[in-house]
């Protein structure tokens, strides 16, 4: 079934919705959003995407077709407290799209949420960096009522249906999360212990010149640090994930601990603006904070 979306709201504008919504306004949709009580930097990057900025959760759930929530994982459940509880004050009821890296069983407890409010609820899960022209960004959909999503793949967006069932998106978002952020920790750690034993050459001499495996985590690496603050509910997340099917959350848990260690140390303090660091600063820095 086509549906027709004219309006979308995005929360929040960050680094990743504010890309995405300059992409949908480049291709031709009306993209707003809410800035109340968000930072100086959110605030620069929507209006820099054109965002149109309302009051409050109330005027922008009436003003919108459809909304997309895109934050950090821990703020998923809140946020969908707070819009339901503006639709259910307004009457208004776009279609919601939770986007964020979050397990299944918590995109079944927001589902309940939104459904409570009288919208129609999607799980949707963002594989790839900011969308731009010339970056590979897929965004995945699942349950049984997709089509406002869908939609937006005519204006700018790679989107494709994983299945019919709520879960299905951001289940494919959490295992393949684990293959890269959460592989990005381990080495993150394995190589800060390597130049702690002195042993960084050694490792690296033993890998070999041009190993693929070896230099594609590496490339990872500087482009984490000003990340692993927002990486870590992330982890945990993927988690609950594993947990939830019965297998060991730990190996996770522990890429947390990781970022989390990362996040406390000055890296912690870089923004997306900011040049990325080299992989000998944040190997260093990392290195010379470890049990601090």
């Amino acid at each position: 079934m086509s549906v027709s979306v004219k309006k979308v709201g995005i929360l929040s504008p960050g680094d990743m919705g504010g890309a995405t919504g300059g992409q949908l306004r480049n291709n031709g949709l009306e993209v707003y959003t809410c800035l109340e009580g968000r930072s100086a930097l959110t605030r620069q990057i929507a209006a820099e995407a054109g965002f149109i900025d309302t009051p409050g959760l109330d005027e922008l759930v009436q003003s919108i077709d459809l909304l997309l929530s895109i934050l950090v994982p821990s703020e998923a459940m809140g946020m969908a407290e707070r819009v339901a509880t503006a639709m259910k004050r307004t009457g208004a009821t776009p279609v919601y799209a939770d986007c964020n890296a979050i397990a299944p069983q918590t995109v079944e407890k927001i589902e309940t949420i939104i459904r409570g409010a009288g919208a129609t609820f999607i799980d949707a899960g963002i594989i790839g960096g900011p969308p731009t022209p010339r970056m590979d960004t897929t965004f995945y959909c699942s349950g049984p009522e997709t089509a406002a999503f869908e939609a937006l793949g005519e204006h700018g967006l790679s989107v494709k249906v994983v299945g019919s069932k709520i879960g299905m998106a951001s289940g494919l978002k959490m295992v393949y999360a684990a293959s890269t952020k959460g592989t990005t920790a381990l080495w993150t750690e394995l190589l800060v212990a390597a130049r702690a034993m002195g042993l960084e050459a050694s490792l690296m001499e033993e890998f070999g010149d041009n190993h693929p495996i070896v230099a594609r985590n590496l490339r990872g690496i500087p482009g984490m640090a000003h990340k692993a603050g927002r990486w870590v509910g992330e982890m945990e997340e993927i988690a609950a994930t594993f947990e939830g099917l019965g297998m060991t959350p730990k190996i996770l848990q522990g890429a947390a601990d990781m970022y989390r260690f990362v996040d406390s140390t000055p890296l912690g303090t870089l923004t997306s603006r900011d040049p990325y660091p080299s992989i000998d600063e944040v190997l260093e820095t990392l290195a010379n904070h470890r049990g601090a």
